[in-house]
């Protein structure tokens, strides 16, 4: 076994303080929160399409049983509109993606690489070090395919 604990790639530089390790964790824990939302974004993109196309079905329904009235009307003001001014909800994806969401990557991805050689969850590495139990089963730093066991 080698040594007892984080490999390479989440052990801090020689000159990186705890204070920057903390704000790149606070910044990438941000960055984490900002991908969780843009789930619950693309769950919204989703269910809203899901709810259309059964909108869809239901005014075919309701024009079989012989609703016709009631189905032209939601055909005409609910099927396909718009969720938001000019925009179905792939639309307001597309524009998360490639505005707020890549920009917000993008600059967790420089304070990494100018701050701490581009490492990752360093403030979590150092944390799994300081919380498990060494030496004892199911606390290794390491898979056991990475640790040379």
């Amino acid at each position: 076994m080698r040594d007892d604990g984080p490999d390479a790639n989440h052990r801090r530089g020689a000159g990186v303080s705890d204070a920057t390790v903390l704000a790149v964790g606070k910044l990438s824990e941000a960055l984490e929160v900002v991908e969780h939302a843009r789930g619950y974004l693309y769950g919204f993109h989703r269910l809203t399409g899901t709810a259309d196309l059964a909108l869809g079905e239901a005014v075919d329904l309701l024009r079989t049983a012989g609703h016709e009235s009631l189905a032209d009307s939601l055909e005409q003001r609910m099927v396909g509109r718009n969720v938001i001014s000019g925009r179905w909800t792939f639309q307001i994806v597309e524009d998360y993606d490639d505005g707020y969401y890549a920009e917000f990557k993008e600059a967790e991805r420089q304070a990494r690489l100018e701050l701490v050689e581009g490492k990752r969850h360093l403030f979590e590495a150092e944390m799994k070090e300081d919380r498990r139990s060494h030496g004892l089963a199911h606390h290794q730093a390491l898979p056991r395919e990475l640790d040379g066991q």
